[in-house]
């Protein structure tokens, strides 16, 4: 492939995906929950109405979108490559807060009847991650609280965790301790902060 096509090639990349990444904008530090609030108090009212429609705690639902998104509106999954260079798609088609796939976001539109709600609107995916974690916690019997078992539920799919698919992988017991914790520190941070009040 010659130098000229290469960068060509790149150039494009980097146009259409905004160097990977998602072209939202984050809040400033995602370590502490009163911050992320202050900065952005529609999250606030997006969290407290799931919270009250589906039961899910907003320090769970916090925990769960810094894991899947930072936070991100735009989030996406890496692209993959061929030849190293050429893009042949994502990883996946999880995209926006939540990063909800494609067939799962479809069934929450049918089912909800929000036939206009967005993968990359804090209220849609508040309320799409409380439909689903309401279902998880019907089904499989895990407490609303519990951050680190939704979190394995919402990553390997209700059919993968009732399997324990999550045992053959270390990397994502890891992450969902974290995802656990976080949940907890958020939990203690919002307890002291006057936007969760």
């Amino acid at each position: 492939m010659s130098r000229l096509l290469r960068a060509l090639v790149i150039l494009l990349v980097l146009a259409s995906c905004g160097g990977g990444g998602g072209s939202g904008v984050s809040p400033d530090d995602l370590d502490d929950a009163c911050s992320i609030l202050r900065q952005r108090p529609t999250y606030y009212r997006a969290f407290k109405t799931a919270e009250r429609k589906w039961g899910v705690p907003v320090h769970v639902q916090m925990a769960t979108i810094y894991q899947e998104s930072k936070f991100d509106s735009d989030a996406r999954t890496p692209l993959r490559f061929t030849l190293g260079v050429i893009p042949v798609g994502r990883q996946s088609s999880a995209f926006g807060y939540s990063q909800a796939l494609d067939g799962t976001w479809k069934e929450y539109l049918a089912s909800s009847g929000r036939r206009n709600a967005r993968r990359d609107d804090i209220r849609d995916a508040t309320d799409f991650m409380g439909w689903y974690m309401r279902q998880t916690s019907d089904q499989l019997g895990i407490p609303m609280w519990d951050a680190r078992n939704h979190y394995l539920a919402y990553h390997e799919g209700r059919t993968g965790y009732r399997n324990g698919s999550y045992n053959a992988k270390s990397w994502l017991l890891r992450v969902s301790a974290e995802v656990g914790q976080r949940s907890l520190t958020y939990q203690s941070q919002l307890a002291r902060c006057r936007h969760a009040r």
